[in-house]
């Protein structure tokens, strides 16, 4: 498509305000070209084969206790250190305030266009936007999935930014998960030899999480497209609730340690944990921010909430902690060159982190 033609198309597209979940309304039974994803990107390494691999679970259940603790931190370091992600359980958010979520962001997507077009923008000074692909404009594909997107920090949004579906959920389910927040990031530094407070008073990592809500809809030719490009988190700590459609894939190494995707499947109850760029440079590349995408499917919709850490502007310094006789693989940032960067980008399949490695 000429580059001319798709900005029309994108705008014709974006100017209905009803998102994918327009589309599939309106009843398409083909992709539309602005969806269309290279070759090369849907298929650039295989579906993970042999062994059913497993992201590590971590039980966070015995923190009251030095055994526990040390069991949990040396759990924690394992996964970080290898895939960047792990399944928590016995995290502490109630399972009804999960579910609750979840049906709270179903109900919203599933409004009618008018309801939601008052909530669409591509307004970054928004603190509540919703809309098709933050990247719409500078991405080579859009992703088949609509987003409602929050900004928790410093402040959540007062309660009638909030569409009413998701108000009083969406103010309770981010409370929970920055205490379930808090935990992690009392554990990881632990896990880097550091005092557990460090990454707080450093970074100011825990401001709130931002929450971006995906609705993913059924696909009618979902081996064209994708839900999510492969990519990995800005941030220090992403924390996703996903439903149990399925579609997560992380990149991780098959039996040959050739890069292979991965299924993340739905574990009952549990919340799903990853490594973000931040901590990848912190770390020193000791902890891994991997990439990781989500496949259309037929089945659908799928509903997850990504729960970011850090993700937002500051003018805090992001500085690799070198071991003794080491050195610095990354210069020093800050959060919102960081930020910039990756929203001026978008997901275009390149780490944020080679902006600043040495």
């Amino acid at each position: 498509m000429a580059s001319d033609h798709r900005l029309g198309a994108l705008k014709a597209f974006d100017d209905t305000k009803a998102g994918v979940k327009g589309l599939v309304d309106a009843g398409v039974t083909a992709v539309p070209a602005i969806f269309h994803h290279a070759p090369e990107s849907l298929d650039d390494a295989p579906h993970h084969h042999g062994h059913q691999f497993a992201i590590p679970v971590v039980d966070l259940a015995g923190l009251a206790t030095p055994f526990g603790r040390a069991s949990a931190v040396g759990a924690v370091k394992a996964a970080a250190e290898t895939v960047g992600f792990f399944q928590a359980v016995n995290h502490g958010v109630p399972e009804a305030a999960l579910s609750a979520m979840l049906a709270a962001l179903r109900g919203f997507n599933e409004e009618t266009a008018d309801a939601k077009a008052p909530y669409h923008t591509r307004d970054d000074s928004r603190r509540v936007r919703y809309h098709s692909n933050f990247d719409l404009y500078q991405s080579p594909a859009a992703n088949w999935r609509d987003t409602l997107y929050m900004e928790m920090a410093p402040e959540p949004p007062a309660p009638e930014e909030i569409p009413p579906a998701c108000r009083a959920t969406a103010l309770e389910f981010a409370g929970l998960v920055q205490g379930l927040g808090s935990t992690l990031l009392g554990l990881l530094p632990e896990a880097l030899g550091l005092r557990q407070g460090h990454l707080e008073e450093h970074t100011q990592c825990l401001e709130g999480p931002s929450l971006a809500c995906h609705y993913y809809p059924a696909c009618p030719e979902p081996h064209l497209t994708l839900g999510t490009t492969k990519h990995s988190d800005p941030g220090f700590l992403t924390v996703l609730l996903q439903d149990a459609v399925g579609g997560l894939q992380v990149l991780v190494e098959d039996d040959k340690q050739q890069p292979a995707w991965a299924d993340v499947s739905a574990v009952a109850g549990a919340l799903v944990v990853n490594v973000g760029d931040y901590l990848q440079l912190m770390s020193n590349d000791r902890f891994k921010s991997v990439e990781h995408r989500v496949v259309a499917k037929s089945a659908g919709p799928r509903v997850s909430v990504a729960c970011f850490f850090g993700a937002e502007g500051s003018t805090r310094v992001l500085a690799p902690i070198v071991a003794d006789g080491g050195n610095a693989r990354y210069r020093n940032t800050t959060v919102d060159e960081m930020a910039r960067h990756y929203r001026a980008k978008g997901l275009d399949g390149v780490s944020s982190l080679q902006h600043v490695r040495i």
